[in-house]
């Protein structure tokens, strides 16, 4: 859920430094992939500024409504599958609006990217791939599933407070019985980063314009939304459909004073959230 996402940050102080922050952050992120020379860093920055200015006027609103009902939901002493699924759904939907105009503020930056930069973008998805295999792939599959369990203790946590015993071995059994796989993740992993260097050498090749660059950028986003690869994309559905699944029935244990933690905490993020919006 939109509102578990934002635990991981570790408290609302946190949300606002980050979120204010997220300009300088993924500049330093994207030119780690991709080295842009003195006028692409200067071009980069002012669309990562513009991009940050429409998200905070159009985004954030829509964001501190879904936390409202958030709130309505973990209030509740009962919670279906469906009602997280239609929640998480629309978090989704929201957050994936940012593509539309990240896509047309790239273009131009896109099209200006040499042979160098890509083989450097190469590389460093190589060096990433590697650090997800020793992470996750080359690691026996019960510590796979004590490393998730933990952190989704953690993120339960953050939001209801401490779970008793049983509430533990809850989630502990949801995340045993999921369906988590990080060879099928590597494998999404690397249709993605391979899909995004044909894309973009592709546009390099043919001298796009602007203009392409942009609807071919908007589809390259979809296909990371969805992949267009049948198993993998029935993996993702498993994948959403048990974490909803793991929510509601978590949930389910929660005491009268968890609820009404949660709801506590979802507000303050709701606030924070609000206050974000109407900084200039």
């Amino acid at each position: 859920m939109l509102a578990l996402a934002l635990v991981a940050l570790q408290g609302c102080n946190a949300i606002k430094l980050v979120y204010n922050a997220a300009p300088t952050a993924s500049y330093w992120w994207l030119n780690g992939y991709l080295d842009f020379d003195d006028a692409q860093a200067a071009r980069l920055r002012e669309e990562l500024d513009g991009l940050q200015r429409w998200h905070r006027s159009t985004q954030l609103p829509e964001y501190a409504r879904l936390l409202q009902r958030a709130q309505v939901l973990v209030a509740a002493e009962q919670v279906a599958p469906a009602q997280a699924c239609a929640l998480l759904d629309d978090a989704r939907r929201e957050i994936g609006n940012i593509s539309v105009p990240a896509g047309s503020g790239a273009a131009s930056l896109i099209v200006s990217l040499t042979p160098e930069q890509l083989t450097h973008l190469e590389a460093k998805y190589a060096k990433s791939n590697e650090e997800f295999r020793k992470e996750w792939v080359n690691i026996p599959l019960q510590e796979a599933r004590e490393k998730r369990f933990k952190k989704a203790l953690e993120r339960a946590e953050n939001v209801y407070g401490r779970l008793d015993t049983a509430q533990r071995a809850v989630v502990r059994q949801q995340v045993d019985a999921s369906s988590f796989d990080p060879k099928i993740q590597q494998t999404e992993r690397l249709r993605r980063q391979q899909d995004t260097l044909q894309v973009l050498r592709g546009l390099a090749a043919n001298k796009a314009t602007p203009e392409q660059a942009a609807q071919a950028l908007r589809k390259l986003f979809d296909r990371y939304r969805e992949s267009p690869e049948p198993e993998l994309r029935a993996y993702a559905q498993r994948q959403f459909d048990e974490g909803c699944q793991a929510f509601a029935v978590a949930h389910n244990t929660a005491t009268p004073a968890q609820r009404e933690n949660a709801v506590k905490r979802l507000k303050a993020y709701e606030k924070d959230v609000l206050e974000l919006a109407s900084q200039k």
